[in-house]
């Protein structure tokens, strides 16, 4: 399509095209804005574009595909944060995890493992001897000890 070509295309295209958008998004200014982003691009596309083969409708999609676009851009600003994405660090460390913590580094390492993924990473003790590489028996010790350990350390007045 030659430039002449395209601006006469573009001249008796634009406002039908707007008007359609402008029936499918129902705003006039992104109705127009997405129109001129579909028009800029048929221009860069100029010479491949052939007026036999419906460029309105090319033009049409590309409009429509943009409203559709920005409008999904905006309904996910107006969302609430992702929970995940939350930065999830107190202001100040609970008294409570910091003196578990602490009790936990004072108990052996495979006792302290074996509470961890037992009771924070809510693991079978099945689950807990397939990934540590012990027998069911041996976790269920370790869990035991484990929990006497931290009730002593932690000062626990019932063992």
């Amino acid at each position: 399509m030659s430039e002449e070509a395209f601006d006469a295309f573009y001249a008796a295209s634009f406002p039908r095209v707007v008007a359609q958008i402008r029936a499918m998004c129902g705003n006039l200014a992104e109705a127009q804005d997405c129109t001129q982003e579909a028009f800029v691009r048929a221009w860069d596309k100029r010479q491949q574009l052939d007026e036999e083969q419906y460029p309105e409708a090319w033009v049409r999609t590309v409009a429509y595909r943009l409203a559709v676009s920005r409008w999904r851009r905006a309904t996910r600003g107006m969302r609430q944060p992702d929970r995940a994405l939350e930065d999830r660090s107190p202001a100040e460390p609970d008294p409570t995890r910091v003196a578990l913590e602490r009790a936990l580094q004072q108990i052996p390492e495979d006792q302290r493992r074996a509470i961890v993924l037992y009771h924070l990473c809510d693991l079978s003790v099945d689950e807990i001897a397939a990934e540590v590489g012990a027998p069911a028996g041996t976790v269920k010790a370790r869990l035991s000890r484990g929990r006497a350990a931290l009730a002593k350390v932690m000062g626990d007045p019932g063992r």
